[in-house]
């Protein structure tokens, strides 16, 4: 009898410990998400790059301060239907699930509230376990935080290069200029830029990035009300 109760009473301490581990770490991104609506957050990346000693460049600046060209480049770029959706574009992540690979999903299928939440609280790589977290976070953030400020806080956490956080340090290391300066093509380039920000070079963008921001320039031109909820 002695050796069955054992295991049984190993089982309800692991299982014990796992509940509490979930809660508290429940606890933490909850308390985080409130904390972030109203102080600038900390990523990740950025996170890991302090704790590895290396580099972080980012100047926190509130949205009113970065370019209406790089507000509406970034959205048609990265999430049309930002203004419309519920944090999760579930049409499109259908579509991307459906042809996924075995590493999951790719960033076509998310939102800029799932990268928000993948950025400030997940890790890099591609996997259906991240999604699955990232999902019910990307709906939190869109119920907690008004639009304004989700973009607000993505477009200060985004990276743009290496140790390159945020759209007031990318603005100065690739063009010499403040973010609310940027011109409509230098947004288009920015935002063109986010998907692979370690290899596209904004400032010496190749023939491909050049003709990838044309198309941008020309969206957010005509953007509309695809950015009326930001405005």
């Amino acid at each position: 009898m002695l050796s069955r109760s054992r295991p049984r009473r190993l089982s309800a301490t692991v299982s014990r410990a796992v509940l509490i581990t979930l809660f508290v770490l429940g606890l933490t991104i909850g308390s985080l998400i409130f904390i972030y609506r109203f102080l600038p957050p900390v990523s990740t990346l950025m996170l890991a790059r302090w704790l590895s000693a290396e580099t972080v460049e980012r100047q926190y600046v509130p949205l009113e301060r970065i370019s209406r060209s790089l507000r509406a480049s970034v959205i048609v770029s990265e999430d049309a239907r930002f203004c419309m959706h519920d944090g999760v574009d579930w049409g499109a992540l259908r579509e991307v699930t459906e042809k996924a690979d075995e590493d999951g999903p790719s960033r076509g299928a998310s939102t800029i509230p799932m990268q928000t939440a993948k950025n400030l609280f997940l890790w890099p790589s591609r996997s259906y376990i991240r999604k699955a977290i990232e999902i019910p976070l990307a709906l939190i953030i869109n119920l907690a935080w008004p639009k304004r400020r989700i973009l607000e806080v993505y477009l200060n956490i985004a990276e743009w290069g290496d140790g390159i956080f945020g759209a007031e340090a990318a603005a100065r290391y690739y063009f010499h200029k403040s973010a609310d300066s940027l011109d409509a093509r230098e947004a288009a380039l920015l935002a063109t830029a986010l998907p692979s920000p370690r290899h596209r070079n904004p400032a010496r963008p190749s023939p491909r990035l050049s003709g990838l921001a044309m198309r941008v320039l020309s969206r957010a031109r005509g953007a509309g009300s695809l950015i009326e909820c930001v405005e």
